[in-house]
């Protein structure tokens, strides 16, 4: 559905985008992720045909961004950063405006309008003024302009920037519900939003992609994937510590905290794909220590997004 060929932007001396290539299939929703000023918004507008490529191209739905630049703006629902609308205009009116814009008219509009109001659970706004809402609805209100002509790929630029918890849950609640028929590409700095709803993140930074992949296999390039938190009471701690050390599998045990309330804290880190879950439980039972915290991570994506853009 979306297909990038060598694309590069090039502003004077500085190099916003550098000969990226990638591709995302019908029905995926991929993260777009990297550091403020890698080169993400810069992508999103050449694929959507605002800005032109220095060189290399894109296509969309087989369209070609430079040869076919409105047959892609047609495929195409774009939901700009920072949500951009008119103020002065009311929730329905904006959309029936940004319809007109795209050639709807008449009852096809209004039931275009109807659509996109009821799926952004926008009916009880839709005569309120766009300056008088929370950043929250004005975020869904452009979103809701980016599905009126219910196109098969949505491109969305940092959709839940600046939002608080719960606007942040609408939104990528939305996002997902939306997901099943559409290809969405999501351009964030948001860590979090990777696991909460993309099925596949590309990293990039200083304008190359330095990462690809589902987030399951990101978080297994971290040092912490299937590391395993232990917590036990105990008075010996260096002296358990020694015995983690020996557990089959475990690479490194690292003491964390020691004497509080007559208990030890530690992280053991496993030998590279490698679990040691069951191993820790043997010794557990075996030691018969009485545990107060036991958990395995997944990998934390913070680590992961650190080694990968910090060695560009």
């Amino acid at each position: 559905m979306i297909q990038v060929d060598k694309l590069s932007k090039v502003f004077g001396s500085y190099r916003a985008v550098d000969d990226i290539s990638f591709e995302v299939g019908q029905g995926e929703i991929l993260g777009f992720l990297g550091p403020n000023g890698a080169g993400k918004s810069t992508t999103m507008k050449m694929i959507t045909c605002f800005l032109p490529p220095t060189s290399g191209t894109a296509k969309v739905c087989g369209y070609d961004i430079l040869e076919n630049s409105i047959q892609v703006r047609e495929n195409i629902g774009y939901l700009p950063e920072s949500a951009p609308s008119y103020h002065e205009m009311l929730v329905e009116e904006f959309l029936r405006f940004t319809g007109e814009v795209r050639g709807l008219s008449g009852n096809d509009l209004q039931k275009h309008v109807d659509r996109v109001l009821e799926q952004t659970a926008l009916q009880d706004v839709k005569d309120q003024l766009i300056d008088t809402l929370s950043k929250g609805y004005r975020q869904r209100t452009c979103l809701a302009q980016s599905l009126l002509s219910d196109p098969p790929v949505l491109i969305l630029d940092e959709p839940t920037d600046g939002l608080d918890p719960n606007q942040k849950h609408e939104v990528r609640t939305l996002i997902k519900r939306i997901s099943e028929k559409r290809t969405i590409l999501v351009s964030t700095h948001i860590l979090e939003e990777v696991e909460a709803v993309c099925s596949r993140a590309i990293i990039i930074a200083k304008g190359k992609i330095v990462a690809d992949g589902t987030p399951n296999q990101l978080l297994a390039r971290s040092s912490y994937h299937n590391a395993i938190s232990l917590r036990v009471k105990s008075l010996e701690s260096e002296s358990l510590l020694a015995k983690l050390q020996q557990i089959a599998n475990v690479q490194t045990v690292q003491l964390l905290d020691a004497g509080k309330n007559d208990t030890a804290s530690f992280q053991l880190f496993p030998q590279q794909g490698k679990s040691i879950l069951n191993e820790v439980e043997q010794f557990i039972q075996n030691e018969r220590l009485h545990v107060e915290q036991l958990y395995s991570e997944k990998g934390r994506l913070d680590e992961v997004f650190r080694k990968v853009t910090l060695n560009v």
